[in-house]
């Protein structure tokens, strides 16, 4: 997959994917607890819609996130995805302890998990994992699909869908978000060993193909429901396969068809780290103003509660755009990158640009080599640090005045 492509479908599917994960959170942390009075029907149905949307929001973003991190997996140096590997485990164990710490502060009746002592934030450190499961998932996968790389893909991808089959069926005891992270790697590796397939299939993808995909993922989910199917062994993957055609499918057409339009979800899906980390403590502090100031009582009618949820969810991703924003300008752009390298400051000559402080520096693009890329054939998806990181932004005293950087 080359950058355009990147800048198109993968993209606008990342940036669907991240609002929807903010949108399940506003649902389920905060319109649930208020008393929406003669509106509680409104609610309960974003509520029941939100719901639907399990298989698809986490299953699509880990498929192109396994496109986006093939050429680490394959890497003829196995330094690039040990780099990543702890890029992303640094990220979860700097932003747990931050949110940790300020959910404890700002809004300690905030309903997320949160470690209340040191036995608590060592499980969720491993086996209990919060909701930014998605980093420690992601670098265990990276792990997983480069320890496995010379192993056929048809045994991996068999044994990946046997394990999230098994985790669908319910049998992990409740320790938070783990059978998700277990759950889910059938996705990160498909993205990983069937890159090529995923190509063809986005290609070919016409308005008959995403409204059948639709019929088949709508169909799927009363039958489980109607056949209380949902423990079934393999179930739940198999809708959730439905589910990631259905959302790529219409990710895909909507790029082709709308460019302009569906821009700005290419954007935000550029900017899906900050976003992730950050969202859930505007949230909680929100929550806290509105149910601990009687605030609620006003949005107790039909009107609000139609739009209050989406309205609530695009404040949030720009209060964590904005946030991020603010954190580079000031020189923190370290918390959404904690290995970065940065280069020692020495005086520049009048007119030498300085060296560039970005995640590129120790997330390099390798050059490609024959027959790098494993069983799948072909070349991987062009590796773009943004799809991990977003690039720092730079600071005022480090350029020109005049100069723009660009997160």
């Amino acid at each position: 997959m080359n950058l355009r492509t990147r800048e198109g479908w993968a993209d606008v599917a990342k940036g669907v994917c991240i609002i929807l994960v903010v949108f399940w959170h506003v649902i389920t942390k905060h319109v649930h607890f208020i008393d929406w009075g003669s509106a509680e029907g409104i609610a309960s149905l974003w509520a029941t819609f939100s719901a639907q949307l399990l298989p698809l929001r986490m299953p699509l973003f880990f498929l192109v996130s396994g496109l986006f991190a093939a050429s680490a997996v394959f890497a003829a140096d196995r330094a690039k995805a040990g780099r990543r590997v702890g890029l992303l485990l640094s990220l979860y164990v700097l932003w747990l302890t931050i949110q940790t710490f300020a959910l404890a502060l700002a809004a300690p009746d905030f309903d997320t998990a949160r470690a209340h002592n040191v036995v608590e934030y060592l499980a969720e450190l491993t086996i209990s994992p919060t909701n930014l499961w998605y980093l420690l998932a992601l670098g265990l996968y990276l792990v997983i699909a480069r320890t496995t790389r010379k192993v056929p893909t048809p045994i991996v991808l068999s044994l990946a869908f046997i394990v999230s089959g098994v985790m669908g069926m319910g049998v992990l005891p409740d320790l938070g978000n783990l059978w998700q992270v277990i759950q889910n790697l059938f996705f990160f590796l498909l993205g990983v060993r069937m890159r090529d397939l995923v190509k063809r299939i986005a290609a070919s993808v016409n308005v008959w193909t995403a409204l059948a995909a639709g019929a088949v993922f709508a169909a799927g989910i009363g039958g489980m429901a109607l056949l209380n199917a949902r423990e079934w062994f393999g179930v739940w993957t198999l809708l959730c396969l439905a589910a990631v055609y259905f959302g790529m499918s219409w990710c895909v057409l909507l790029d082709r068809w709308l460019p302009r339009m569906t821009k700005p979800l290419g954007w935000i899906g550029q900017r899906t780290l900050p976003i992730y980390v950050i969202h859930m403590l505007p949230l909680a502090v929100i929550d806290r103003v509105v149910r601990g100031t009687g605030a609620a009582e006003a949005l107790a009618n039909p009107a609000v509660a139609l739009v209050y949820p989406l309205l609530l969810t695009a404040a949030v991703i720009a209060i964590c755009l904005l946030a991020h924003n603010l954190l580079n300008r000031i020189g923190r752009g370290f918390l959404f990158n904690p290995l970065v390298v940065l280069p020692r400051k020495e005086p520049a000559a009048a007119g030498t640009p300085a060296p560039v402080n970005d995640a590129t520096l120790i997330l390099p693009r390798q050059p490609r080599a024959p027959g790098q890329y494993g069983p799948g054939g072909g070349g991987p998806v062009d590796s773009d640090a943004t799809m991990l990181l977003p690039r720092q932004r730079r600071t005022p005293n480090q350029y020109d005045p005049d100069e723009r950087g660009r997160v």
